[in-house]
């Protein structure tokens, strides 16, 4: 199935797109740098979000549903925000199409102008303030927990499957509050709900810290967000949260008569994380035999495949594979049984491999005389013969071993590419040649943080939350410094 799949040594980029595609996650649409999410794909989506909505519900976040349209002057109100998206706009001027005059195709009808022009939302902060003015008036309306599940439009120029394409899906929390140290607390809040979700549940180990002003969200006091490192040493941020401060409030004029009966703005946050987090899952395990997946986000995690050469072969191997899967489903374990007579088993063996499926279960004939299965592990390729007595508990302890060796592995990784450096020049030779995460010393301006971006592509990827506090010299200029922060070149 793979033959002509590029490895990650001979071209990191092409070995990632065709695993995208090969491996049926998603493909590119007929609308450039668009992306349709096919159902393997999407099954793996699903389970992120399915996850993720849980995690918000349990922290007594609610769902709910605002316009995709967003008006032009809601934009102006926030400077800061206006600035950060303005050239990623996707801007609608009219609401009709009319028959060209020569009868080959349509045209805009001129007579259908909007009196006010429509953004298509590339972030909802906008919107859902104007709404949060008619529901906040007294401290007894507070907080608003409120998440989405949506898609947003970032027009981009430069696109790759799930990292970065022009619509992609996502949740988008937004939250009211009536303290600043609340407001604090909930942004602090989400950022472990998304560090917890990325340890747990893909296996991927993250930095937490917060942005450097250059790199914060449009409109944010503070952005918190978490940082993983890829197999080619690029980062990749994976989840990002907001302090709004009063920001948006102000904006949109959303004040609450508070205890002491005083008139206040209120605090606000928003946070969220998207489809690029399947890009996340893909890069951080995935090998030149085809996707990895941890076994808590795959859509199939135990594969049978029969080995026969008769109808009665057959039909005998699937009695025991059927009590199997049985046994297997009662655990909570998501099997298939793929009995089709269409493919020979060498085809399925490939195939599941390279969709990532964490175990495969062989049986055939001589299984059934030894009471025996062959199992095979995706992520070492593994195999060993095993007896079919209890095998749902072995099975079971099994997933839960390979989901923490790739967490493991990815953890190691990480650790092995992570190097701090004292000068420009171990700098420069590290980004250049090895890549990872590079710790160093940074004097805290945006002046500093741009000539380096401009001479390197490194940029801060985070500032941690649990870094130590030793005195340094910046490394560009020398100027003093009180912490190390991360710099990497980026997705």
């Amino acid at each position: 199935m793979a033959k002509d799949f590029q490895t990650r040594e001979e071209n990191y980029a092409q070995w990632y797109n065709d695993l995208v595609i090969k491996a049926d996650l998603a493909e590119n649409s007929a609308v450039r740098g668009c992306m349709v999410i096919k159902p393997y794909g999407y099954a793996i989506w699903e389970k992120m979000q399915s996850v993720l909505d849980k995690m918000f519900k349990d922290t007594g976040h609610v769902n709910a549903y605002f316009p995709l349209f967003i008006p032009k002057s809601f934009f102006s109100k926030e400077a800061a925000h206006v600035e950060g998206f303005a050239k990623e706009c996707a801007v609608v001027t009219h609401y009709r199409l009319k028959n060209s005059p020569d009868g080959k195709g349509v045209v805009v009808d001129e007579d259908a102008k909007l009196e006010e022009e429509l953004i298509i939302r590339p972030t909802s902060e906008t919107i859902i303030w104007d709404t949060y003015k008619k529901w906040i008036q007294s401290y007894r309306d507070l907080p608003v927990l409120v998440n989405q599940w949506a898609n947003v439009v970032r027009w981009e120029m430069r696109t790759r499957l799930f990292l970065r394409t022009t619509e992609f899906l996502w949740q988008e929390g937004h939250t009211a509050h009536a303290t600043k140290e609340e407001a604090i607390e909930e942004t602090e809040k989400i950022l472990d709900v998304y560090t917890k979700f990325a340890e747990e549940w893909m296996a991927v180990p993250v930095l937490q810290g917060i942005k450097s002003p250059n790199e914060r969200f449009a409109g944010a006091v503070e952005t918190y967000c978490i940082e993983a490192l890829m197999q080619d040493g690029k980062a990749l941020q994976c989840g990002t949260s907001h302090f709004l401060g009063q920001n948006f409030a102000k904006a949109f004029d959303v004040k609450f008569l508070s205890k002491e009966n005083k008139l206040e703005y209120v605090w606000a946050t928003s946070w969220g994380v998207s489809t690029r987090l399947m890009g996340a899952l893909i890069m951080a395990h995935s090998d030149d035999h085809g996707l990895v997946l941890p076994p808590k986000l795959a859509p199939i995690q135990v594969v049978i495949v029969p080995i026969y050469r008769k109808e009665e072969q057959l039909k005998q191997v699937s009695e025991v594979a059927q009590k199997i899967k049985k046994s297997l489903e009662e655990k909570g374990i998501s099997v298939k049984y793929d009995d089709r007579d269409t493919y020979k088993p060498g085809w399925k063996f490939s195939e599941y491999e390279f969709k990532g499926v964490p175990v495969r279960l062989v049986i055939g004939p001589r299984d059934l005389e030894n009471n025996t299965v062959e199992v095979a592990r995706r992520d070492t390729l593994e195999k060993e013969i095993l007896q079919i007595a209890d095998i749902e508990n072995k099975i079971e302890h099994l997933l839960e071993q390979i989901q923490k060796k790739l967490y493991h592995r990815a953890l190691s990784f990480r650790e092995n590419n992570t190097l701090a450096v004292d000068t420009w020049d171990e700098f420069k030779d590290v980004i250049e040649n090895k890549g990872g995460f590079v710790l160093a010393h940074w004097d805290g301006t945006a002046e500093t943080e741009e000539k380096i971006k401009d001479e390197t592509k490194a940029t801060i990827r985070t500032i941690p939350l649990d870094g130590k506090k030793e005195d340094g010299k910046c490394i560009f200029s020398g100027k003093p410094s009180k912490q190390r922060v991360v710099f990497a070149k980026a997705y």
